[in-house]
């Protein structure tokens, strides 16, 4: 049944959404900024509140006649102001009451929403009592009524046994400590919901507590129209308890439950309310509870550019779990209504949500884009975002590394540990890679040859390049204690999630990325099956083919093919010779279900990538980093079809 009022309410929703912006335009739907009208609303609220008070006599004999000459002799101030105050008062009961009911209908209350949706609750009834409680403050008969009506329905609480009600018997009973007691309660109460308020917001990254200008404007605008069109006064003169108020007009916002008070038994209006309100907070863990256990572990979001990693929630939208890592991530209507939040799902299983067709097409749907502030992870994801500074301000750090080891793994192949100061680790992602930076501003890049989960060192394998700026370094002078400054993490050229076989080719010191990401997964328990096609000129440039042969040996799903490309014609290597990508391509005629990463120089890779796509691998399915070395700069030209 809930789930069936949901699926109609967020069906209306979205008709009525699509329909304001057609007419406002997707960037003013009043519909996407109901929290922030909120606060609008309060604030017009509090300055007319206080207008009011400034003029207003805290006595019993004063109320009403200082709310009278108010009202008549200030009609251009305090009339108006009173009217303005009553309205935006009716007003921002009703938007709370929509933005929770659409929190309702879009079922955004479960998982880590509960607290929002809670706060959000007691906060309606607080400011329903501020409402209600105004309406005592002025005296006059409609004063009178609310306020016996009020007392009468506290007394049948235990503990009070008609106590309060005995206050209202002659009117002697009223005094002025009575009336200051009332004001207290008109000001604290929303004092108290100010703070919740502010603690209500606290876990929405970038909370918006001003409603757009225009927005404003229209509101206060609308708001000021029926203050003079219909202004606000007094009913049926000063409150007089020795006779029954006969004729009424309430105010159905916030007095809609006071006729109940005298056609109910009081006990009824008790259940009902208490009632529904214990349904309201219990409603986070209601059925239909949707998603397995699974799904209520965190997901791992990777964006690129820059390839930053954030942990997801579950039920968290991509742009949620963005914006609440510090990420600066473009968004504006966070509703599925303005576009401006796309981004391509590179890999990984997500839930696009709700959105307007008009923002997303079934077009883009084709091509893997989803709304970052609709689409919810299912799994760990990959997406790529349109932002040249996501890479630039939020993954890329200058460090300054202790080399600790140097070992020379082949003659011309030098494997660099370094450390960073205090114990600090650096967050990277398998397969990703740094930049050393020169002096004068030069930059060279390397791959990460270890698993992120084994950080304490970094591990970097340095080719000697002959007439290289940084690698003739590294084989002349550079000594342990010595120090690198370094900037990083980047690149993307990571290990994406599906049921696909694996082929890995790596062309000498391709290696370094594919040992990555290789031990990562055997770390995380991947299971798909894996095999490693290594080129190398001779059997010498293999240099951690032990350690290859011992994945083999210790994991059923890996599997190593050494390849070598310009072994003698008397050596007596037993192993493959030739071109490596042309070894992967004859053991497997077919690869329409494979998922190939191939790293090495660019003259590999561009003779490799289009041999792949021409028998059978899917574009998508394709991704390759290519070392390009030069005199300027060293770094890794990264391709996929995505």
């Amino acid at each position: 049944m809930m789930r069936w009022l949901q699926l109609g309410l967020r069906a209306g929703f979205m008709r009525l959404e699509a329909l304001f912006n057609r007419a406002f335009g997707d960037p003013l739907n009043p519909l996407y900024h109901l929290g922030a009208t909120v606060f609008g609303l309060f604030w017009v609220v509090g300055a007319t509140g206080l207008y009011l008070f400034a003029f207003f006599d805290t006595s019993v004999d004063g109320a009403y006649r200082s709310v009278q000459s108010l009202t008549q002799d200030q009609w251009f101030a305090g009339g108006v102001i009173r009217s303005l105050h009553r309205y935006a008062s009716d007003a921002l009961v009703l938007t709370m009451a929509v933005h929770a009911l659409r929190h309702f209908a879009f079922d955004r209350l479960r998982g880590f929403r509960w607290f929002s949706w809670f706060t959000g609750v007691v906060l309606i009834w607080l400011i329903y009592v501020a409402g209600a409680n105004g309406y005592m403050l002025p005296w006059d008969r409609l004063a009178q009524f609310v306020t016996q009506a009020s007392f009468e329905w506290l007394d049948w609480l235990p503990g009070f046994g008609g106590a309060l009600i005995r206050n209202f018997i002659y009117p002697a009973s009223v005094s002025n400590r009575l009336f200051s007691l009332l004001v207290f309660i008109h000001i604290g109460v929303p004092l108290v919901a100010l703070l919740l308020m502010w603690v209500h917001v606290q876990r929405v990254p970038k909370a918006q507590t001003l409603p757009p200008r225009p927005i404003a404007i229209g509101t206060l605008a609308m708001l000021l129209a029926l203050a003079l069109a219909l202004p606000v006064a007094s009913q049926g003169g000063a409150a007089d308890l020795a006779q029954a108020p006969a004729t009424l007009a309430l105010d159905w916002v916030l007095l809609a439950l006071y006729p109940l008070i005298y056609t109910w038994p009081l006990a009824a209006v008790w259940a009902l309310v208490g009632g529904g309100t214990l349904l309201l907070l219990a409603m986070p863990w209601l059925p239909p509870r949707r998603g397995g256990r699974q799904h209520r572990q965190p997901m791992h979001l990777t964006l690129h550019p820059g390839a930053v990693q954030v942990d997801a929630r579950a039920g968290e939208t991509l742009l949620e779990a963005g914006l609440r890592a510090g990420l600066t991530l473009p968004y504006d209507c966070r509703a599925g209504g303005c576009g401006v939040c796309v981004c391509t799902v590179l890999n990984g299983r997500i839930d696009p949500g709700p959105y307007q067709a008009a923002a997303l097409t079934d077009a883009m749907r084709a091509r893997g884009q989803a709304l970052m502030c609709c689409a919810v992870a299912l799994e760990d994801a990959e997406i790529e975002v349109e932002v040249p500074s996501l890479g630039a301000e939020a993954a890329l750090r200058r460090f300054t590394g202790r080399v600790e080891t140097m070992d020379r793994l082949a003659d011309d192949l030098m494997r660099i540990r370094l450390v960073l100061p205090g114990g600090e680790r650096i967050g990277f992602a398998a397969g990703q890679y740094l930049n050393i930076v020169l002096p004068g501003g030069q930059r060279r890049a390397f791959s990460f040859a270890n698993p992120p989960h084994d950080n304490e060192r970094i591990e970097l394998h340095v080719r000697r390049i002959p007439g290289g700026l940084f690698t003739t370094q590294v084989f002349t002078t550079l000594q342990p204690g010595d120090t690198l400054d370094f900037e990083g993490p980047l690149g993307r050229f990571t290990l994406r999630e599906s049921d696909r076989p694996i082929l890995f080719v790596a062309g000498a010191t391709g290696f370094a990325p594919v040992k990555s990401i290789v031990e990562d997964a055997f770390h995380r328990g991947v299971t798909r099956t894996m095999q490693l096609y290594w080129g190398a000129r001779e059997a010498k440039d293999l240099y951690l083919r032990e350690l290859a042969e011992q994945w083999q040996r210790e994991h059923p799903n890996f599997s190593f093919v050494p390849v070598l490309s310009h072994a003698a014609p008397d050596d007596p290597w037993p192993g493959r010779r030739g071109l490596v990508h042309e070894a992967l391509l004859a053991d497997h005629p077919d690869l329409a279900g494979c998922e190939v990463y191939a790293c090495g120089s660019a003259q590999m890779v561009e003779a490799a990538v289009p041999a792949f796509i021409a028998q059978g691998l899917g574009e998508q399915f394709c991704f390759s980093d290519a070392f390009t070395p030069s005199a300027a700069a060293q770094r890794p030209a990264e391709t996929s079809s995505r």
